[in-house]
């Protein structure tokens, strides 16, 4: 996917030009088969999708000037007191220019007619909106969501899709309020985490990029939302969809996306993915994007479960149903196995559907091992009792009554069937409790460490993604279960997918202070202004968190920055192996790979606002880091380096120690130097802060073994 076609070859020659080159690799007698073209990108790249055999694609991966050739993969969607608990209030200080942002949001489409969009008190669209509405008759945009488009190429559509910008998963409707949806009061689930729903910037605008199906999601499809928001003029993109296993930077849609949307000062907030808590599982890493893990907030869902014998029994699962204290009858999955599809009792404890006896368990509550309970509901079960909980889980609304317990109580739970003549129970509605541990990282975010590059530490920062309450489309059951009947119009869900539009908002925040700040500017800004956070309950430590928590009340006033252009990430792209002709021809620049420069040390010296240090020999660790710092905070101002948390054995050298500035935007560099052992620990953490007094330059410090 390289730069698109410069200006004295008009785009409406792409068309041919890519048509040609199938026809190369095609050949003529076979062009008529069937349409190859599936998509052509020529408003802000130049690439296109096209159906070819295994040997064509590398036929035209030989061919002069093709960056890359991938099959069209799917992806992955990565599933308010939010704002609140990270300390920004409804009355926080707003930019005049905060209702000229446009946020863009690839994700399956938005619900209009919600009030987290409504365009009362708003103008027209910023001058600067060149994109359009998608609309038909079914789907109209408003001065709040100014632009929506759909992509489905290829393919036929399945009848629970809707062909408009129009969601019918949920999923970008909830993302899209969450970054920057308006203020609605009592917005709640059925009475669950009632308060004011609100998106991170309220008076900013929305355009929709359509890419989510029922059928999952298509990288050719997301390559052509991106082509689109670029050229559109969106100032911030928010992209919570992950590949499933990223093994390189330009094979992969949303990273060949976000680094034209660098080009062009756009910033690409997205998602760390859901396949916590093992390490090395984040699935969006490059440098160029801003790679956002899920923390918890403070207000958890308690769920009760009491027995025929009165003992009552905590869980979690956000439940909204009131089986108003009635008693069922209570029964263990494996007592209860689906003989006649080949289950028993070793393999229905785990409820997976289609293994538990409908007749043994219609009407009754049953008590599963793990997480699912597809196989309760589908068995016609009233009611389910999940055993597995960690601290670290949470659980979104299920199709029944339900509640997750921990190990222990679940055991206190069978002990109960198998000592009772006829056991019972009941579920409650969920109550509202104090998280008093928050914030932590929940199992399910992933981890890093960088899979490609291990000196480039991801993920960037945490952010709220556990249980978040924002606007649903009505035609989706909050548990998206088919028989849900529950209309709802907001939705309690989690998963880094609900982090990243927090980051997104706060990026979108500080872009409307700050409107001719770079992406990477504005990504340093979010990583040295967040708040760390404890090892303890996150042993993985930055490989969970990154640099931490962000704060948006402090991020548009980071003091320095650590700023990074297209060139940077082309000599950073040189260090990690690309050729200069492919570098050419994804970027249109005409820098060059030069066999001369030690680029192998330009890959721990991409001016990133972290350190990371990886080392084969944990007893023998050395790194240099070459870091350059741009004053935005005070015209003349003196910073002093401070080292925090090194661990003995490990010395951390800043040379030089104080930078004295004395304008804004002056640009004055250093050097860290890390050298000694680690010992038996797999990791250590420190950081670098730099302060002047007014303001903390907050820089993780990680240096991990890799074997």
């Amino acid at each position: 996917m390289g730069d698109k076609p410069k200006l004295d070859i008009p785009t409406t020659t792409t068309l041919p030009l890519h048509v040609n080159m199938i026809q190369n690799v095609v050949g003529s007698s076979n062009i008529a088969r069937e349409p190859l073209l599936l998509h052509s990108y020529k408003r802000s790249f130049n690439g296109f999708a096209a159906k070819l055999t295994e040997e064509e694609a590398q036929k035209m991966a030989g061919m002069a000037g093709v960056v890359s050739v991938f099959p069209s993969g799917k992806q992955k969607l990565h599933t308010t007191r939010s704002w609140n608990f990270i300390g920004f209030h409804e009355n926080m200080k707003r930019s005049t220019v905060e209702s000229d942002i446009i946020v863009g949001v690839i994700d399956s489409g938005v619900w209009p007619e919600s009030a987290s969009f409504s365009d009362a008190g708003f103008g027209p669209p910023p001058k600067k909106w060149k994109g359009t509405c998608q609309g038909s008759s079914n789907f109209t945009c408003n001065n709040k969501i100014i632009g929506a488009r759909y992509y489905h190429n290829g393919r036929p559509f399945v009848e629970s899709d809707i062909k408009s910008p129009r969601d019918s998963n949920g999923h970008g409707t909830h993302t899209a309020s969450t970054a920057a949806g308006n203020l609605v009061s009592k917005a709640s689930l059925f009475g669950l985490g009632s308060g004011t729903a609100r998106g991170g910037v309220p008076s900013a605008r929305i355009a929709v990029y359509k890419v989510g199906w029922s059928d999952g999601i298509s990288d050719d499809d997301i390559l052509a939302a991106f082509d689109d928001a670029i050229a559109d003029g969106v100032d911030i993109l928010s992209v919570s969809i992950g590949p499933v296993s990223p093994d390189d930077y330009f094979r992969t849609p949303v990273t060949i996306g976000a680094f034209h949307a660098l080009r062009k000062g756009i910033l690409t907030s997205t998602s760390a993915g859901n396949d916590g808590p093992d390490l090395k599982t984040i699935t969006v890493f490059a440098p160029w994007c801003l790679s956002v893990a899920a923390t918890t907030i403070d207000r958890e869902f308690v769920t009760k479960v009491q027995l025929g014998n009165q003992k009552i029994y905590e869980g979690i699962v956000t439940n909204t149903f009131d089986l108003k204290g009635k008693f069922y009858p209570l029964i263990f999955a494996g007592d209860a196995p689906n003989r006649t599809a080949g289950y028993d009792e070793s393999t229905s404890v785990t409820c997976e559907q289609g293994s538990l006896d409908h007749n043994l368990v219609k009407g009754k509550i049953v008590l599963c091992y793990g997480k699912n309970e597809a196989g309760a509901y589908y068995a016609g079960a009233v009611g389910v009792i999940l055993q597995g909980r960690s601290v670290a889980n949470v659980l979104d609304p299920l199709p029944l009554p339900a509640s997750c317990v921990g190990l222990d109580d679940g055991s206190s739970i069978y002990y109960y069937i198998n000592s009772t003549r006829n056991p019972s129970a009941t579920i409650f509605k969920s109550t509202e409790d104090i998280d008093t541990l928050s914030p932590y990282v929940p199992s399910f975010s992933s981890r890093g460490p960088n899979p490609i590059t291990p000196n480039i530490l991801k993920p960037d920062i945490a952010a709220p993604g556990a249980s978040i309450l924002a606007a649903w489309p009505p035609i989706v059951p909050p548990s998206d279960y088919p028989g849900d009947d529950r209309v709802a119009s907001y939705n309690v869900i989690s998963g880094t997918s609900m982090a990243c539009p927090h980051a997104t908002g706060v990026a979108a925040y500080v872009k409307s202070f700050h409107p001719n700040w770079s992406p990477a500017a504005i990504q340093s800004a979010l990583i040295t202004t967040a708040k760390p956070l404890s090892p303890d309950l996150n042993p993985e430590a930055e490989f969970a968190y990154g640099a931490g928590q962000i704060d948006p009340v402090r991020a548009p006033y980071p003091g320095l920055v650590y700023d990074a252009t297209e060139l940077d990430y082309i000599e950073f792209l040189c260090a990690q192996g690309y050729s200069t002709k492919l570098l050419q021809s994804i970027t249109g620049h005409k820098s060059s790979c030069s066999s001369k420069t030690n680029y192998g040390a330009l890959s721990d010296n991409l001016n990133y606002p972290s350190f990371a240090l990886s080392s084969s020999n944990p007893n023998s660790i050395s790194g240099v880091f070459n870091r350059t710092a741009t004053n935005v905070g005070s015209p003349r101002s003196t910073y002093k380096a401070k080292v925090i948390g090194a661990t003995k054995g490990l010395e951390i050298k800043v040379n030089p120690s104080i930078l004295s500035f004395s304008s804004l935007g002056q640009k004055l560099s250093f050097q860290v130097t890390v050298k000694g052992s680690i010992r038996h620990k797999s990791s250590v953490s420190a950081s670098l802060v730099w302060d002047d007094g007014t303001f903390q330059v907050r820089s993780p410090i990680v240096v991990y073994a890799i074997y």
